[in-house]
């Protein structure tokens, strides 16, 4: 017997079993933000993240580090946790914390209503409403924020309790068994691109020729290197080095006429090499542009491991680069000199004696004192094509695995809007 449906009333969620009612949030949840104080060293610290609520050491680099706590929220298990700006970009949007502990107080922190809302299923239901950014049209300023008025007005679909539980229990399962899928996938691109990273540095420190004869480079990061190879410091191999224009955020406008790259940039757009820019502006402060061959090095991150990264220009136009970035210009061959400085052994020398801080920085004087291995122009030409070749066959396997992640994530984001929106009832 067919099952009869309703118009919800609510565009993004369409029709709805019989059944199920239609809530206002104000119903479902109760804020309750209490500061904890002085006494903010008695609590855990919890991050908001894509794979829910998490326990966070605060003292570890790889996010923003507080002078205090004394502003930040508790937090209690079953707490709802929302993050309701930058709803156009942000990574994260809602989940529910299992854990004791203190969040931001840039989010907001509600307490379900027991009597009408079932943790597993709300949780689930909002990851709904998160992966196509459906709160955004609630949203209002340039920071697409939802109000606490606007969020306690919005309807939600709400089954019978034990229609909820049900629901919330079989997408635990099925989602488990698709994130497990998923982790498999992850922990093969981890293994390949630790693969990609020992080729670059067995290449740039060892060379291709397996029986050529080799001396000690008296240099610990790199050990033994080819007897006819040069060790130099950066600064020795470098026609110049020297930092970017301040370029913010504010500064990219979609039709600008100069192409740009920012420091951020570096870590989240761009693998080892690019032909084109990804932003342009307008401000132009300082006529001092990057050219092909030029190498970009990230000055700033969050990460002491990743401190530093460069990539390689290998395009036609002059661009600009952000004030966060050194740029490197040299005579050598562009690829090559991009993959030895990219290298494990380069890496090392990056992160060396860097404090675990909430803003890890690199100067141009750090970069100019890297030891880097300089083979003939034609040996780092061969080693370059070498490694381009290896390397895309790399780059290829992990696209097939991200594929396969994607697949997957549409797969489970399929199975849980059809069973919070009652599209498919649980037997």
């Amino acid at each position: 017997m067919e099952k009869s449906m309703k118009n919800s009333g609510i565009e993004w969620i369409g029709e709805i079993p019989y059944n199920w009612e239609i809530i206002p949030n104000k119903y479902l949840f109760e804020n309750h933000s209490v500061k904890v104080g002085a006494t903010w060293d008695k609590y855990k610290l919890l991050s908001l993240t894509t794979m829910g609520v998490k326990e966070k050491d605060g003292s570890v680099a790889g996010g923003k580090v507080p002078d205090s706590y004394e502003n930040y929220q508790t937090v209690v298990p079953g707490d709802m946790i929302f993050c309701l700006f930058d709803l156009d970009c942000s990574a994260v949007f809602s989940g529910v914390s299992p854990y004791y502990g203190m969040i931001t107080s840039a989010y907001d922190v509600y307490e379900i209503n027991k009597k009408l809302a079932d943790n597993l299923y709300v949780d689930y239901l909002f990851q709904y409403a998160f992966s196509n950014r459906y709160y955004k049209i609630y949203s209002k300023n340039i920071r697409y924020t939802v109000t606490t008025e606007m969020f306690k007005s919005i309807r939600t679909p709400i089954p019978p309790l034990d229609t909820q539980m049900k629901i919330g229990t079989l997408l635990s399962n099925k989602c488990s068994k698709v994130d497990k899928l998923i982790e498999v996938q992850q922990a093969q691109i981890e293994k390949l691109k630790e693969y990609k990273q020992s080729v670059i540095t067995e290449a740039v420190t060892k060379g291709l020729d397996t029986s050529a004869p080799m001396k000690d480079s008296g240099i610990e990061w790199l050990g033994a290197v080819p007897e006819n190879w040069s060790v130099k410091r950066a600064k020795y191999v470098a026609t110049s080095i020297f930092k970017g224009n301040g370029i913010t955020k504010e500064d990219i406008v979609i039709d600008g006429d100069t192409p740009c790259v920012r420091y951020g940039e570096i870590y989240t757009k761009y693998d080892i090499s690019f032909e084109k820019c990804k932003t342009h502006t307008n401000k132009i402060t300082v006529q001092q542009f990057f050219k092909y061959g030029d190498i970009l090095f990230a000055g700033t991150g969050e990460l002491v491991e990743e401190i530093g990264k460069n990539i390689v220009y290998l395009g036609k136009e002059l661009c600009l680069a952000g004030g966060d970035i050194i740029v490197f210009r040299h005579e050598q061959n562009s690829k090559y000199m991009n993959y030895a400085l990219y290298a494990t052994c380069s890496q090392m020398q990056k992160s060396y004696g860097k404090a675990k801080l909430k803003v890890v920085h690199i100067s141009s004087f750090e970069i100019g004192n890297i030891f880097v291995t300089v083979p003939s122009l034609s040996e780092q030409q061969q080693i370059a094509e070498y490694l381009d070749d290896k390397c895309a066959k790399i780059d290829k396997l992990i696209v097939l695995k991200q594929e396969k992640i994607e697949k997957l994530n549409e797969y489970k984001k399929s199975l849980i809007y059809e069973y919070v929106t009652g599209k498919k009832e649980v037997v």
